[in-house]
């Protein structure tokens, strides 16, 4: 299949990726910041390390060139021009982008989800096609979107699949929104409360699932943007009693009608409106079939989380979770609550 180089690679996406490239008959470097290597890759992978930022370092790993450059860490508009100014020596590139970059046509979208009034609409499911936010530095989203242009106006120079996931789960991520129940059922608790009737919809979208369309990507390359979800996502409620089942536990569940009551039932995946993404174009232009459901990934991310809180505290382990999610656990306001009478 040729050289394969994948930037990011010991990350949540890279490590499967690497995996399911290195099956396939690549020939890959598996490259990182700090240049490790996961257990179950294959010895013929090789290893790397690199600075993201070094244009210099970037350009010597790729060398005269490759067949294939997977970036899984790219970001803004000056990431996509060290590769855009790499063309001439990248046969063709897989770059992750996100589902946060879009808009809902009334200029909302996940960056005015916490303003008022700003609850995107999206169309049930979102196509490709749909609006995006503007282009710029002003936030994750705007950031992805820079990216996503610049990549796809060299695609006479450079063949570019975008790859915009979802809510991505699996082992090793910075973001397991699944800890909001592994964690309480580690702590006995043994009641929730989840807002919007436990009907949330934020598509999935699983670490395996994605790298499966990184290899068919790779496979047959060419200028076009994917969603990389799974298949029917499930509602929040579904996924806690899918936690408690790998667990073996059973938890009453309070649904609320309306929103959550400051921290009581909020979740990682608490919104009002579903963000629900068309998967009809990745099966179509690449033959894509999903190689693991959501229930059937969890039992391997119920593991990993449960030995990581075994270890350290849970902020101390996931720091990004608990900025963006600071009263995750507040279980004090929540003991309050049910004391009140309220459920």
């Amino acid at each position: 299949m040729g050289r394969a180089v994948v930037i990011g690679a010991c990350g949540q996406i890279g490590s499967p990726a690497v995996q399911a490239l290195a099956r396939d008959g690549w020939e890959v470097t598996a490259v990182s910041r700090g240049g490790g290597r996961a257990e179950d890759w294959p010895g013929e992978v090789r290893t790397r390390r690199l600075d993201r930022e070094d244009d210099a370092a970037l350009g010597s790993l790729i060398g005269e060139g490759c067949d294939l450059v997977v970036d899984l860490v790219a970001y803004g508009a000056r990431h996509a021009r060290q590769l855009t100014g790499l063309a001439g020596r990248i046969g063709s590139a897989v770059v992750v982008s996100s589902v946060s970059v879009y808009e809902d046509g009334e200029g909302r979208g996940f960056d005015t989800m916490g303003e008022p009034g700003g609850l995107p609409r999206y169309p049930v499911p979102i196509g490709e096609d749909q609006v995006t936010v503007p282009p710029g530095d002003a936030s994750y989203s705007t950031g992805k979107v820079a990216l996503e242009r610049e990549l796809l106006a060299a695609a006479d120079r450079l063949p570019v699949t975008v790859l915009r996931p979802g809510a991505i789960h699996g082992p090793y991520s910075p973001l397991p929104r699944e800890l909001y129940f592994v964690k309480r059922n580690l702590d006995g608790r043994r009641r929730r409360v989840l807002a919007f009737r436990g009907e949330s919809l934020f598509h999935t979208s699983a670490a395996r699932n994605i790298a499966e369309l990184i290899r068919l990507a790779a496979a047959l390359p060419g200028s076009r943007v994917l969603n990389a979800c799974d298949p029917l996502p499930p509602t929040v409620a579904d996924i806690g009693a899918a936690v408690d089942a790998v667990m073996g536990v059973e938890t009453e569940t309070v649904l609320l009608d309306g929103p959550a009551q400051a921290s009581v039932g909020s979740s990682p995946w608490s919104v009002e409106l579903p963000v629900v993404c068309d998967m009809s174009a990745a099966e179509r232009e690449l033959g894509y079939r999903p190689v693991v459901s959501y229930r059937d990934s969890l039992p391997e991310t119920v593991a990993w989380l449960t030995r990581r809180l075994s270890e350290r505290d849970w902020r101390e382990a996931f720091p990004s979770l608990a900025r963006i999610y600071p009263d995750l656990f507040d279980y004090a306001a929540e003991d309050a609550w049910f004391a009140a009478g309220r459920a």
